[in-house]
């Protein structure tokens, strides 16, 4: 199954994206651990790209394409904003970042994901969950 959805920067475009992963877990019949780990770390993804990536502009759009392999799943999620140093990244698991209201997103991803990686200056996130 592969499959490619293309929106505009507003958030209500989530709904669009759980749908997705709602479809990919019917047709495969996810484990619930892999569907959580899923659903978080690919809505994470989006959520950054429409806020941080593209600033809500609703005139730059959130690309996601899916690809099931024998192997693994995986989500290829790219936005339109200027990228960002994904290198030096805060921990928020240091104190002096604990209390802060964001800067989990990557953290969740990273824990959730089996595999991921950054390309395009940032701009695009590949997360990859193997299948078992």
């Amino acid at each position: 199954m592969n499959k490619t959805i293309s929106f505009s920067s507003d958030i209500k475009n989530i709904s669009v994206v759980e749908q997705l992963i709602d479809d990919i877990n019917r047709r495969f019949n996810l484990d619930k651990d892999i569907y959580g780990n899923i659903l978080i770390a690919v809505l994470e993804a989006v959520t950054n790209s429409v806020i941080h990536g593209n600033k809500r502009n609703p005139d730059k759009k959130v690309n996601l394409a899916f690809d099931a392999t024998d192997k693994n799943f995986q989500f290829i999620i790219e936005d339109e904003g200027p990228g960002f140093d994904f290198d030096n990244v805060p921990d928020p698991t240091k104190p002096i970042n604990v209390e802060k209201p964001h800067g989990r997103g990557i953290f969740l991803m990273m824990r959730l994901s089996d595999d991921i990686s950054f390309e395009n200056n940032g701009r695009r996130v590949i997360l990859k969950f193997f299948r078992k």
